[in-house]
């Protein structure tokens, strides 16, 4: 099998099923892990032992169970999940059961069609390309070792592992369940047939929030759609928090690690708003000290919010890896990326949608408003953005525009162009503040238009303009 065909994107190695996602390729790259793992990691506590999760996607537990085979076969100790998790739920029980690094058969937000493969660290953050490129060099190096799974279990290379009341526990500790307790906020949680189904349920247990759930059956069709945080999937919860009078809704990911908002009356929030009332939150109702990270297509907002609060502003191209990278190494308060991906102070450096989601109610309780006012407020204060990602579907065998003359442009439709930035696609910044940028995209064929303006007219333009680029 060529290389070629597994390859990582931003975020791990996604493809269609029974295509090029098959359990012969799946044992390809499951053996190229067992050599990576093998030859490159140190043992933790005196072992090599694996986290391996799986989420609601079609045969996914079946494909975990072919990775923890071959694992197990290389001398490799496993602990599987014994149920479909989120990736936080994973990515949280890597640090704290000492593996060398965690393995998640998901697909993120791509459609049913698709499934994938993650990476996660020792600390629980995304696996960067570093990581990412030494799997790929070991694909097909060595023959594929498997045994079956009950083998393994006898044996105890495979060990079936409970990962939610470990990260339950967590989350009930990290957000002031006390100060919840007693507020009677009515909230409601879409997880879009994904993994995240219920969990926040077991979270808020004990206290009087008014929580209802809407699509927590497991569905890998995904009503056929992308389970993806954004408004065209969202006409069910925006529709419901208006009719039903909602103080709050959250939705999250097929996989659990992103998120979007809904506001009282059916106001949807998107995702970059809700990193600027993360750092709000933890910054002025918390308390909590040190930088602030965005991507290049992040908000101008979150620039505005750290300056006025004196916080270090760090960005970073898309991909949530980078922004692991930096929660490593630096005292981050909260870091987010377009997509919904939020990080947070004092957690593994992985995003949580549902972490972020209970931040959120805990901001409604600290403040004693509803989110459509402090939505409103952070406006008012940090100026009032219009955001905008246009998706512009590449055909089969068509390659990546090449982006080299866009860099040149000088004058976006009468503005004149002050900032370039191309260390991930293109971004055009213009004199009054607004900008538009081009991007391939890592995990599907898609090239994306960002743009960003103080008026929904300029934005238009703004996407439009890209658009023709990409049409010459």
């Amino acid at each position: 099998m060529s290389k070629q065909v597994i390859k990582f994107g931003t975020d791990g190695w996604r493809a269609v099923i029974a295509d090029t996602f098959t359990f012969e390729n799946l044992r390809i790259l499951a053996q190229a892990t067992a050599d990576w793992i093998n030859k490159d990691l140190q043992p933790l506590d005196g072992c090599k032992r694996v986290a391996l999760g799986f989420d609601a996607r079609f045969m996914s537990k079946e494909f975990a169970d072919l990775v923890a085979e071959v694992l197990a076969a290389n001398g490799i100790a496993v602990l599987l999940s014994d149920d479909l998790i989120p990736t936080p739920a994973l990515s949280f029980g890597v640090p704290r059961n000492k593996c060398v690094c965690g393995l998640m058969i998901t697909a993120s937000h791509n459609p049913y069609q698709f499934n994938g493969y993650k990476i996660k660290t020792a600390e629980g953050g995304g696996a960067g390309r570093d990581i990412t490129d030494k799997v790929e060099s070991y694909l097909n190096q060595s023959e594929v070792k498997s045994m079956a799974l009950k083998e393994a279990i006898a044996k105890g290379l495979v060990v079936m592992h409970n990962y939610k009341p470990a990260y339950i526990k967590f989350m009930r500790s990290y957000i002031d369940l006390k100060k919840i307790k007693t507020s009677r906020f009515k909230v409601l949680m879409d997880a879009m047939h994904g993994s995240g189904n219920s969990l926040i349920k077991q979270v808020l247990k004990g206290t009087d929030i008014r929580l209802s759930l809407m699509r927590e059956d497991i569905n890998p069709y995904f009503d056929g759609k992308k389970p993806e945080p954004v408004i065209q999937y969202l006409s069910g919860i925006i529709e419901r928090v208006k009719e039903e009078k909602f103080d709050l809704g959250l939705v999250l990911d097929g996989d659990a690690d992103r998120i979007a908002a809904v506001a009282k009356g059916g106001d949807f929030i998107h995702p970059q708003k809700i990193l600027g009332l993360l750092i709000l939150h933890l910054a002025r109702n918390r308390g909590r000290k040190g930088g602030v990270v965005k991507t290049i297509c992040g908000t101008t907002m979150i620039d505005n919010i750290a300056k006025k609060l004196g916080l270090k502003l760090y960005e970073t191209p898309v991909g949530f890896k980078y922004i692991s990278d930096l929660m490593v190494k630096e005292r981050i308060i909260a870091g987010g990326e377009e997509a919904g991906g939020m990080g947070l102070q004092d957690y593994i450096p992985e995003r949580d949608g549902t972490l972020a989601g209970l931040l959120l109610l805990e901001m409604m309780v600290y403040q004693k408003k509803d989110m459509k006012r402090i939505v409103e407020e952070m406006e008012k204060e940090f100026g009032k953005f219009y955001y905008k990602v246009h998706n512009v579907t590449l055909s089969k065998g068509q390659s990546k525009p090449d982006l080299a003359e866009f860099s040149k442009i000088d004058n976006v439709l009468g503005k004149k162009v002050v900032s370039v930035k191309d260390f991930d696609g293109v971004k055009l910044t213009c004199e009054d503040g607004s900008w538009v940028m081009l991007r391939p995209s890592g995990t599907e064929p898609l090239v994306r238009i960002y743009g960003e303006a103080t008026s929904k007219a300029r934005l238009e333009k703004l996407i439009q303009f890209g658009e023709s680029y990409l049409n010459k």
